[in-house]
């Protein structure tokens, strides 16, 4: 897929409700699983998900998914202005949009498919996205670059977490002699191979010159605070509710 006929593509297209989950293997549901009966006879012990982890669940696929807007609308933003100074980049910059595009409809068919509400500051999400993206390319090949090295770092971090809270849940489980439910086992895969697809965006950014951003220090900064901000928000209040 062209980096053309991907920028083309209306953003209603991007926020469709239903979409076939990308990366294999995927989380089909939330909740654990009914519990089966072993070869030998005897039921397996599946323990149900808590309130606080469903919240937990909700929450991450809520905020993941507007994430994953954010950075199919930022390269979107960006990829046209810098093309024309640098047509070489061409095929990263469609390598890293098309890797976004998946990673934003694998939560999007999630959160459609468990009834989760999105958040309510989508508008504000697109604008601010597509602000970032246009505001670094124009300021320059090196601060577009510097804009992914930002927005990978807090990204990877931030699902750093989401694996580790969802590890946690594990081995609590395994120690109380529950068996795990394939569905977060496959949501951990899930994360683990978006998180590093997200980091070797980052690895990219610093490979063509992201560091050489001036002010760089200031620049990163700033672009990591909204970040994380933007990943904040969405986890509060109401927003929480399923529909």
């Amino acid at each position: 897929m062209s980096v053309s006929r991907n920028l083309a593509k209306p953003l209603r297209s991007l926020l469709v409700r239903s979409t076939p989950c990308l990366y294999k293997p995927c989380v089909r549901t939330i909740a654990t699983a009914p519990a089966s009966v072993s070869t030998s006879g005897s039921p397996k012990k599946l323990k149900a998900l808590t309130q606080e982890q469903r919240d937990f669940l909700d929450s991450a696929l809520r905020v993941n998914q507007a994430g994953e807007l954010a950075a199919v609308l930022i390269y979107a933003a960006q990829s046209p202005i810098l093309l024309r100074s640098k047509p070489h980049l061409r095929k990263l910059m469609a390598h890293m949009y098309d890797q976004e595009d998946g990673h934003f409809k694998t939560f999007n068919g999630l959160i459609h498919k468990h009834r989760i509400r999105p958040t309510a500051l989508y508008p504000l999400w697109s604008v601010m996205a597509t602000g970032l993206g246009w505001s670094t390319a124009m300021l320059g090949y090196e601060a577009a670059m510097a804009c992914t090295e930002a927005v990978e770092t807090e990204i990877g971090g931030h699902y750093n977490e989401q694996i580790r809270t969802l590890l946690e849940m594990v081995t609590q489980w395994e120690a109380e002699g529950y068996e795990v439910g394939e569905e977060l086992s496959d949501l951990v895969k899930t994360l683990r191979v978006i998180r590093d697809e997200e980091l070797e965006h980052l690895d990219h950014a610093v490979a063509h010159d992201a560091q050489k951003a001036e002010p760089h220090w200031l620049l990163t900064g700033v672009i990591r605070a909204g970040c994380r901000g933007a990943i904040w928000r969405p986890t509060r209040g109401s927003m929480d509710k399923r529909v």
